[in-house]
């Protein structure tokens, strides 16, 4: 199945004002003389939706409305015949028909009455969202994942981020995801695509057939051929992690081993990570620092996580999630993101004050 817009970029680029976190339609009293009566208004391609308003991010977005996107609002599993897909088919296979449900923390009882049908207003999601957590899919691919979350295990995510850069949105950022347990109320969602994360005693062949390291040469990526024809969006894309070797790092107390994200999704990333901060000014752009102002790596104490508000790692919510891994690259993802919005650039030096410098991405690969 072929889920490839004949579309003939590579690399691609929007058109101003494709600039994070810019609202596309704020002024709703001029409504009435915008445009004639069925006029067809199309999109720059980057934008993703935000209690129904749709906000730029500046690089390539595929919403769950798009031909080939993925419909998380969809009682039906998507992966297996049509005529077995309805809910009479898999009920008994998951547990609920919708696999998503509706922000609850901090409502008022009148507010769950205005909000229930679907009608958030923008004002009242901003003071409620205000962490952004990064999950790897452990599946490798976005199409893969979706699988699993729509199909399988009953579960939702606002965002996918595929191999070649490509973001796909599943919900409205208005839903409560199921993807963070504890932060599903508070938190936006994005499952990155990478075969994930493996400590010294895991059995590590995912990582063999996944990554082919040539002699003198790159590491590829070789998405394995049962995941089916044209895997990614982009056509012909191979796709290379950001890093030759495999990065080794500490995650919740235990050595883990991962390969590195792609360029494309570090650029992609870092562009929807600035778009959120932009949009939620509760939602911090750093990520979870110890008293030295260095990662942690491992579960915030409880009553860390209640005062957290900000970028973090599923690995920052749970003891046994080990997601992102080792391998993502933070300072870049947070100073590149703090850089587009015109924010003091992290980390911070001993004293506490902020080390003003463009942070790079490191490519060996």
């Amino acid at each position: 199945m072929r889920l490839v817009a004949d579309e003939p970029m590579r690399f691609w680029t929007p058109p101003l004002p494709c600039l994070p976190g810019f609202a596309l339609l704020v002024l709703i009293p001029a409504l009435a003389g915008c445009a004639s009566p069925g006029q067809h208004e199309s999109r720059c391609g980057d934008e993703i939706v935000v209690a129904g308003q749709m906000f730029h991010t500046g690089t390539r977005v595929v919403l769950w409305m798009d031909p080939g996107g993925y419909d998380a609002y969809r009682v039906e599993r998507r992966f297996v015949p049509f005529e077995q897909a309805d809910w009479s088919h898999s009920k008994d296979k998951l547990r609920m028909p919708n696999r998503y449900g509706m922000r609850l923390q901090g409502l008022t009882d009148d507010e769950i009455e205005r909000f229930r049908g679907g009608g958030w207003d923008l004002a009242a999601l901003q003071k409620i969202v205000d962490q952004f957590v990064l999950h790897y899919d452990d599946c490798g691919t976005s199409r893969r994942c979706f699988q699993v979350l729509q199909d399988n295990r009953g579960l939702s995510v606002h965002f996918m981020l595929d191999l070649d850069g490509t973001i796909y949105q599943t919900l409205d950022v208005k839903e409560r995801a199921w993807h963070a347990t504890t932060s599903n109320d508070r938190s936006v969602g994005v499952e990155i695509a990478n075969i994930g994360s493996y400590n010294d005693g895991d059995d590590k062949d995912p990582l063999a057939k996944w990554y082919h390291t040539q002699p003198n040469g790159p590491t590829t990526i070789a998405i394995p051929a049962s995941y089916g024809s044209d895997p990614e969006r982009t056509p012909g894309f191979v796709g290379h992690p950001a890093r030759r070797s495999m990065v080794v790092g500490e995650v919740q107390g235990e050595t883990h081993h991962q390969y590195d994200y792609t360029p494309q999704q570090y650029a992609a990333l870092v562009k929807l990570t600035a778009a959120l901060c932009r949009i939620f000014p509760r939602l911090t752009c750093d990520y979870p620092r110890d008293d030295q102002h260095k990662l942690i790596p491992r579960k915030l104490a409880d009553d860390q996580l209640a005062d957290y508000h900000g970028v973090l790692g599923h690995y920052h919510i749970q003891t046994d999630k080990t997601d992102p891994g080792p391998a993502l690259q933070w300072d870049y993802v947070v100073g590149e993101a703090r850089r587009l919005l015109k924010e003091p650039t992290l980390p911070y030096d001993v004293t506490g004050k902020p080390i003003v410098f463009r942070p790079k991405l490191i490519i060996d690969n």
